[in-house]
This record gives structure tokens, C-alpha cells and sequence, in this order.
């Protein structure tokens, strides 16, 4: 049987699986949990694939889900779908929006919301675990479908890793993800080497001296310095990344002082770079401490600065060979609906799963937006004004085909090895 009529056969039945599929999807979307604490999300997903006939682990790295299914000798593939929310408050007007408030790591009351479309990603790889387990016949080696937590907070992977996922899985060939994208919705996107960039967030503390804002000449003002460094810190990306190389340096928030008359003793800035490789990733991090400290020494700071990494995020670098054996699959399946993707600036940390693993790995993305919405904002110029990015409030990818075609995908992608 050749490769596209096994495909056939068991995508036949999206038709069945459809119903309780876009059901599932509306439920996790009004019940959105945030990072770690995706308990009733992950109780779900075991609940199903227990039911498909999946080995199950739960609680990998906290809250992650992992099934295993053994079918006899061949390649091991991996399949992931990461579960978290964000704190964002939902405005998308739908009849299943969320209403959920929940307390957040620092204990904060927040809305929360499924603003990045990992509900439908969840909903994706359970259909794609249903129809492999139901048509065995069809394929051979082992299927490991993955369900990770925090990835928002970029360390949901690294607690999986960390907590002994290499000797809880067998061992696999190749791991593969995706992501629901603010495109055409039933558009599937594939690029080689880098996709998604690295980041790296950065807390810097500078120091002055305190004072009466009548007396500034007793003071070091560390108001101006940090505005110095703020606007030092745009040749960045100017003067020190080459044209031909892809970065971007953001200052997201400056705190100082309390009162119009009182010069503060320190000023905190929080940073955020994005790179695209690890040599501009180190010379922006590099330049960032140089400015800085030489900022502190121009102004006659008392103290040294003081800096903070958190918030890292891996570089997504598709393998260009999976890319390929998994472009020509979706390409024999999609058709025009198969494109090459654009670099996107945004981070994601699935490719510490894979690294840990040691096996090579490709990410693509799937259309979200209704396709003739798209179109109207697209010849209008004005995709950015109409169309809802991730992470907005707005943000809600319309149920088809967007999750049709992340079933589809996953399972094209997962028989290109199986």
C-alpha cells in the first residue's frame, strides 16, 4: 500500500472524530489553566489516551502527560503539544470565552485566557493519537504523543527533561511540533534551520545616590542613567549586528523612584533580546554589560550594576533533512496549502526536548484566522491593524479547519517515519 493510501485511510476518520474533537477544543478554551498547573487539562488528556490504548505517564516534569504506543519494530517519532495559558483577560465575544480568574506563581488573582491556541494544539495531537491508535495496521514502530506544561514561561521542556523523560520513553528517531499561527486558517507552513528565535530576558540594577530633587549636585540621578542606557542601548542592533543578521533588543519597563521631588538610590530596567543565532546572541548580551557598566562609570554610579537572566528561550533550528522528508509529505497531502513559513520572532522552548534526546526535530505552523478575513485585511494593508496575533485577548483561531488540518498534519508528519 502505497504512503498516500495509508494516509487516506486514516484521516477517513476526521469525519467521526470531528464532533467531540471541536467539543473538547470549545471545554479546554473556557477552561484555560496557567503554566504548571494545567491539572484538569492534563487529567483530560491521559483520561483519552488511556482510552485509545496508550501507556500513560502522568505528572513528567509536573503536570506533563506522556502516552506511549508500541507497534511492533520500525522508527520512533515524537509528537508534542504544549497546555499552558496566559494571564490575559479574554475579548473575543465567543459563547465559549473564558471567564476564568486564577492565582498566578506570585499569588496574584488574573484572567486567564487560551490567547496562543495551545487548546488547539492539545485537541490536534489527541485526534492525531486516536486515528494512529485506531488503523495499527497501517503503520509500524513506536508513537510517543507528548502534552508539555509551561511552555509560556520556557522551562515546561527543561522540567520534563530534568525529570527523567529519556528513561520514561522509548527511545525515538525524530520529535515533532507545531504552532498555531495568525495565518490563513488550513495553511500549513515549513522552513529549515532557524524558525522561531532564541530570547533571553534581562533584569538590570543600576545605582546612584539618593536625594532632595532641589539638590541634584548631592546626588547621582539614577533616572538619567538609566535613561542613558536606554537610549545607548538602540545602537545595539544599529552598529553591532550585522544587516544581514536578525535581532531585536526591547526595554520593557523602567522603575525609579516614587515622588517628583525625591531623586531615588536605584533604577530597574527589564530587557528582552531576540537572536536568531548564538554568536549575535552572546555579542548582545556581551554589549549590554558593556553599555551598562560603562554608563554606570560615566555617571559616578557608587555601586556596580547588577544583572539577571530568566525568562530563556531556546532557538527553534529545523533540521533541514526532517524538514524536508516532512515538507514532501505535506506537500503530496496539502497541495497550495503548503508553504514555506517566514522566520517568526517569537520563542518557544520545544526544542529542549529534542536536545535532550539527543534526536534531530522540526517545527511548523498552522493557519489560524479565517481565510477570507485574512484576505479582505490582506488587500486592504492592514493585517496588523485586523488580524489578532498570539497572545492578544482577540486572539481565538476559528475552529475549522484550523483543527483539521493540526490532525492532519500531525498525522501526515508522523507517517512520513512510521
Amino acid at each position: 500500500m502505497s504512503s498516500t493510501d495509508r494516509t487516506t485511510d486514516l484521516l477517513a476518520g476526521l469525519e467521526r472524530i470531528r464532533g467531540w474533537q471541536e467539543d473538547f477544543y470549545r471545554d479546554l478554551h473556557r477552561h484555560p489553566e496557567l503554566s504548571h498547573e494545567e491539572h484538569r487539562t492534563g487529567g483530560l488528556v491521559a483520561g483519552r489516551l488511556r482510552e485509545f490504548g496508550y501507556e500513560v505517564r502522568e505528572g513528567v516534569g509536573g503536570t506533563g502527560v506522556v502516552g506511549v504506543l508500541r507497534n511492533g519494530d520500525g522508527a520512533g517519532v515524537l509528537l508534542r503539544a504544549d497546555m499552558d495559558a496566559l494571564p490575559v483577560r479574554e475579548q473575543t465575544g465567543l459563547d465559549y470565552a473564558s471567564e476564568v480568574v486564577s492565582p498566578d506563581e506570585s499569588g496574584n488573582d488574573v484572567p486567564v485566557m487560551h490567547a496562543c491556541g495551545h487548546d488547539a494544539h492539545v485537541t490536534c495531537l489527541l485526534g492525531a493519537a486516536q486515528l494512529l491508535a485506531e488503523h495499527t495496521d497501517r503503520w509500524n514502530g513506536t508513537l510517543v504523543v507528548l502534552f508539555q506544561p509551561g511552555e509560556e514561561l520556557g522551562d515546561g521542556a527543561r522540567a520534563m527533561t530534568d525529570g527523567g523523560l529519556a528513561e520514561l520513553v522509548p527511545a525515538v528517531d525524530v520529535a515533532l511540533a507545531q504552532h498555531v499561527l495568525p495565518a490563513p486558517a488550513g495553511v500549513i507552513g515549513t522552513r529549515p534551520g532557524p524558525f522561531l528565535s532564541a530570547a533571553d530576558s534581562m533584569q538590570v540594577t543600576v545605582y546612584g545616590r539618593g536625594g532632595h530633587g532641589s539638590m541634584p549636585q548631592a546626588t547621582v540621578d539614577p533616572v538619567v542613567l538609566a535613561a542613558m542606557i536606554v537610549v545607548r542601548l538602540q545602537t545595539v542592533v544599529a552598529r553591532e549586528v550585522a544587516p544581514t543578521d536578525t535581532a531585536v533588543l526591547t526595554v520593557g519597563s523602567i522603575t525609579a523612584g516614587s515622588k517628583s521631588n525625591v531623586i531615588s538610590d536605584h533604577a530597574v530596567l527589564q530587557l528582552n533580546i531576540r537572536t536568531y543565532s548564538e554568536a549575535v546572541r552572546t555579542t548582545m548580551l556581551a554589549a549590554i554589560r558593556r553599555i551598562v557598566v560603562a554608563e554606570c562609570q560615566a555617571s559616578g554610579s557608587p555601586r556596580e550594576p547588577e544583572f539577571e537572566l530568566y525568562d530563556r528561550f531556546p532557538l527553534t533550528d529545523n533540521d533541514a533533512a526532517v524538514t524536508r522528508r516532512v515538507g514532501d509529505a505535506f506537500t503530496a497531502h496539502f497541495g497550495a496549502r503548503h508553504v514555506h513559513a517566514p522566520m517568526n520572532s517569537a520563542s518557544e522552548d520545544f526544542s529542549d526536548i529534542p536536545g535532550a534526546l539527543g534526536v534531530p526535530y522540526t517545527y511548523w505552523g498552522v493557519g489560524g484566522i479565517d481565510a477570507e478575513v485574512y484576505r479582505r485585511a490582506e488587500q486592504a494593508g492592514r493585517v496588523a491593524q485586523d488580524i489578532p496575533v498570539n497572545h492578544s485577548p482577540f486572539f481565538a483561531p476559528v475552529v475549522q479547519p484550523t483543527l483539521d488540518a493540526g490532525t492532519e498534519a500531525l498525522v501526515v508528519a508522523a507517517l512520513a517515519w512510521l
